[in-house]
């Protein structure tokens, strides 16, 4: 069952850079199991949240530069879309060890927010149909729900289709 927290930082740099924001977000900390196959649909399980409001982040290369796209769990990332929605031709999976370098975070924990590089952001554009929505607060088992337009606003993500079914 996950707790609810208003506004309390939870001690990740993704929660303190929203406190520092002034951002209203919720946290939700559950026990997060290592045997489950997919952090995401563990995460949206675990609250009780429909997996299209539970967005997962993901960290690829376009044309060589890291980039970040957040998605929903309950599909997948589109590589070529994500390269067309900031201008580029070509993207890949990032290397996970560079990803948790980069963001300083562990795989099945990044979270857009509080990163240690900011990377430029690509939101997909479903997340606007939601009131709020969720992402990692840094590290598995710990959400934070927030409103679409705060996370973009604080990423400075592009919103584009970039998740497929």
């Amino acid at each position: 069952m996950a707790k609810k927290q208003k506004n309390q930082a939870a001690g990740t740099p993704a929660t303190v850079a929203l406190t520092a924001a002034g951002t209203d977000f919720t946290v939700h900390a559950y026990e997060h199991d290592p045997a489950h196959p997919s952090y995401g649909e563990e995460a949206a399980e675990a609250m009780g949240v429909s997996p299209d409001r539970v967005f997962k982040t993901l960290v690829a290369e376009v044309d060589g530069e890291l980039t970040v796209a957040v998605v929903p769990v309950a599909g997948s990332l589109d590589l070529k879309a994500l390269a067309a929605a900031v201008s580029g031709k070509r993207a890949v999976m990032a290397d996970p060890a560079a990803a948790e370098r980069t963001t300083g975070y562990v795989r099945g924990g990044i979270s857009p927010l509080g990163q240690r590089k900011k990377l430029r952001t690509v939101l997909d554009a479903s997340a606007s149909a939601h009131a709020t929505i969720c992402v990692s607060a840094g590290r598995r088992g710990l959400e934070v729900e927030l409103a679409p337009g705060d996370l973009a606003r604080l990423t400075e993500a592009v919103l584009a289709p970039v998740s497929r079914a």
